[in-house]
């Protein structure tokens, strides 16, 4: 083909169809005679050059073509960088690619942020990079070497014909494959957009550290990316013009800024080279006064790619094709290279193609998730980088560099323990003292820790009434030194009960039955706060007990049930009465009644449920009020009855014990509530006196789609945090220390509340400061388990060590 480039395949076979064998072919066990040996590469980038690559080396016979509608020499983006957990499988792969990456790489350790002059260095983070025309030549010398043909300058085949035509098709085309797209019911993409257009320049000098720097200029926020990957010693002279003009070195510069923003500052409007122009002038500390570069850089805005799935028949994604990962965590190239290594490792494991790609995905899809979790988490905090501005200098820094909870306080601290320690300084921690344990104030009441054990259904009540149960529960949790222990949602009404084993505050026995419990706490575990949550169960009562059969309608013995409209929260569910009225004046008096029973009993804070799709969040939601008097339709109608009850509730609880208020941030369905409307929900709880809010999400509807993961509720606090101007309670799969540490010294929250590791380990708070080896006030031991507060010996540990390791020759990465 013209401007083909081809290599002879040394020892592949002819073109006689798939499967034919020639009489000089090598035999092949049984367990090698589904492996493909006509493989198709649609894609020349990294991906697809180094699946080639390996497909290839693992198995001379094979026949591996690529096709690359571009020429060899051109490429987009400057440098690339790879991990050394990448780089680390790279090695034990290939050690020619290895050894050959590792004679260009540039390496270095520290990250700068520059903020309002202002610059922090962290140290000890470790990257390598090199440029990505570079990397390309590298891979295209070991295809060539191997016998792997490439077609520069050639559109591949229709798919379909490839499919039919090979054994084996790796669709390495982007992020606009076309091979996903002729596939798409199969492959079932979903492509999400976002709010930041960015370009990819370069400058000819190489920064020292990997660099963010932050302007504030008059049409908005903007911000640079910044690092070296290429670096050459005195005297060499690069042949890659990745290095730049001459062999220099040369750094990969990112510019990056909301869409309101790039329109504001005219750049919609401007040619390539005003574009370069203009960002070598807002950033020009940054570049030292020199000039950009581009190479055919255009603005863009990251699109994110998902697959429902990976494989169709014998034609597989790998790469952008497969899933995207925004450049902020630079995980582009590493995810391609990993696929490449996993696909290559799984046909090897797997008797049959089929067995293979499914084993790929199985053992790709979680990794790429999670990285995809994390490059969505630094996105959306770029996105939002305007909220945190006004932070105190040490805590944006530390707050940039924890943004997607990949990098936490425990690895910060170890990496640099100097840099750490001064944002802990900044943030009032005592010497010694993590985070976590620092004190809080609300209202009359002082924290001693940021610790809360989430309110969690535990239905094991009788007619309402807490027991032995609910002592023991509640009481080990607060002997477990967190700093605040929640009850359930403790119902205001029989008729407001979820289930028949739901604890209530309507009758005086009930109130008696918890003053007992918080008694105990306030004598066994001085303190500790335990704190009470109302609520009503509105649409989603009269169910069995969790573990019966979660909102499943109970099978007799049914209560009516009444709710902002009537609308069942499950298809075949019961459907309540919308309240009326006067109904709505006796539900706000269960709340009052409640309350005041909860201030008897000795409750330190009131906590009001307005989350979760119980009766007041279905007023706040627009999936479940359809109501058209007052207390429907805009947002600030339907807060009107959530507000009258929490100012009810105001007026009859203590005045220095303080109130907050629990919501769902996000519905997690389409036309449920905005993160805007839940911004604008805090305020008005603020308003009327709320002293925290915490903050849940979903539960409101059953159709909900939640993205599940670490943390994933948080970045929802976070926002309210700022907005807002309130303090907040973070919730959500937050379950390590690590993680309560990272989030309240980052100023994304002020209280971390856990609920499964509380169950999994009652005195979580108490280990939690053994393992850190904190002593202080935060974490107070009771006497009788004071003996307990140093881990337990296990195990032999004075066997001799070993004097000395062999792992073949020694090699520096």
């Amino acid at each position: 083909m013209a401007g083909a480039v081809t290599v002879p395949a040394k020892g592949t076979r002819g073109s006689a169809g798939r499967g034919a064998r020639s009489a000089t072919d090598h035999p092949r066990s049984p367990h090698e005679t589904d492996r493909p040996l006509r493989v198709a590469v649609v894609g020349g980038g990294p991906g697809g050059l180094y699946a080639a690559a390996l497909l290839k080396r693992l198995d001379p016979h094979r026949q591996v073509t690529v096709w690359e509608r571009n020429a060899p020499d051109d490429t987009f983006g400057f440098g690339v960088v790879l991990s050394d957990e990448t780089l680390g499988g790279i090695e034990h792969a290939d050690a020619v690619v290895y050894a050959a990456l590792k004679k260009d790489f540039v390496r270095w350790d520290d990250i700068e942020i520059v903020h309002r002059g202002t610059r922090h260095t962290s140290q000890g983070h470790g990257f390598a990079a090199l440029g990505r025309h570079r990397l390309l030549e590298i891979l295209h010398e070991r295809c060539h070497a191997l016998g792997v043909e490439l077609r520069f300058r050639t559109e591949a085949p229709d798919p379909v014909l490839l499919a039919e035509t090979h054994d084996l098709v790796v669709a390495a085309d982007g992020v606009h494959s076309t091979t996903r797209e002729a596939y798409r019911d199969a492959f079932r993409p979903t492509l999400t957009g976002h709010r930041c257009r960015y370009i990819w320049l370069a400058a000819d000098f190489a920064l020292d550290a990997f660099r963010f720097e932050i302007a504030e200029t008059e049409h908005g926020v903007m911000q640079l990316h910044g690092y070296p990957y290429s670096r050459p010693s005195p005297g060499h002279v690069s042949a890659s013009r990745s290095a730049g003009p001459q062999g220099r070195s040369a750094s990969t510069v990112i510019v990056e800024m909301r869409e309101e923003v790039w329109r504001a500052a005219g750049f919609d409007d401007m040619d390539e080279g005003e574009s370069v122009d203009r960002c070598a002038k807002i950033f020009a500390d940054a570049l030292g006064g020199r000039p950009l570069r581009s190479d055919k850089s255009t603005w863009t805005t990251f699109r994110t790619v998902v697959n429902e799935r990976w494989s169709h028949g014998n034609t597989v994604l790998v790469g952008d094709a497969a899933h995207t990962a925004h450049f902020s965590i630079g995980s582009g190239t590493k995810l391609a290279v990993e696929d490449a290594l996993a696909l290559a490792a799984c046909l090897e494991e797997q008797p049959t193609l089929t067995q293979a790609l499914t084993a790929y995905e199985e053992e790709r899809r979680p990794v790429v998730a999670s990285t995809q979790r994390a490059a969505r988490a630094s996105l959306e905090w770029f996105e939002d980088l305007s909220r945190y501005l006004d932070q105190p200098p040490r805590q944006f820094a530390f707050n940039l560099l924890t943004r997607s909870r990949r990098v936490t306080h425990e690895n910060l601290r170890l990496r640099d323990a100097r840099f750490t320690g001064s944002v802990e300084r900044e943030f009032g921690c005592p010497p010694g003292t993590p985070p976590m344990f620092t004190p809080f104030r609300l209202r009359g009441l002082t924290l001693r820790n940021r610790v809360v054990v989430s309110p969690m259904d535990m239905y094991s009540a009788t007619d309402g009434v807490p027991g032995d149960f609910h002592l023991v529960h509640l009481g080990a949790r607060a002997l477990g030194g967190a700093g605040l222990v929640m009850t359930e949602m403790v119902c205001v009404s029989e008729q407001g009960r979820i289930t028949p084993g739901c604890a209530g505050l309507y009758t005086g026995r009930q109130g008696e039955a918890w003053k007992r419990i918080t008694d105990f706490v306030h004598a066994r575990a001085p303190g500790t706060a335990i704190g009470v949550q109302l609520g009503h169960s509105g649409r989603k009562g009269s169910t069995r007990l969790m573990w019966e059969g979660m909102d499943e309608p109970l099978p007799d013995g049914n209560w009516p049930l009444v709710a902002a409209s009537a609308l069942p929260y499950k298809p075949g569910g019961q459907t309540p009465r919308a309240l009326s009225r006067a109904q709505l004046t006796d539900v706000r008096e269960q709340f009052t009644a409640a309350a005041a029973r909860a201030a008897r009993a000795g409750f330190d804070l009131l906590e009001l449920h307005c989350a979760h799709g119980y009766l007041l969040s279905g007023f706040l939601s627009p999936l479940t009020n359809h109501r058209t008097d007052a207390y429907g339709g805009s947002p600030q109608k339907r807060l009107r009855f959530p507000l009258e009850v929490f100012d009810a509730v105001r007026a009859v609880w203590p005045e220095d014990r303080p109130m907050t208020v629990r919501v769902s941030a996000t519905d997690w369905a389409e036309g449920g509530t905005s993160p805007e409307e839940a911004v604008a929900i805090a305020r008005a709880f603020a308003a009327h006196g709320a002293d925290a809010l915490d903050v849940s999400t979903g539960q409101v509807v059953a159709e909900e789609r939640p993205r599940f993961g670490r943390s994933y509720q948080t970045p929802y606090a976070d926002r309210v945090r700022h907005e807002a101007g309130v303090p907040v309670i973070a919730v959500g799969a937050i379950s390590s220390w690590d993680d309560v540490n990272s989030l309240i010294l980052a100023g994304r929250t002020d209280l971390c509340a856990l609920a499964r590791p509380h169950l999994y380990d009652p005195h979580w708070t108490l280990h939690a400061a053994a393992e850190q080896g904190y002593e202080g006030p935060g974490a107070v031991w009771p006497a009788p388990y004071r003996a307990g507060s140093r881990r337990p010996v296990t195990g032999r540990t004075d066997a001799p060590k070993p004097r000395l390791t062999l792992h073949g020759p020694r090699q520096d990465v």
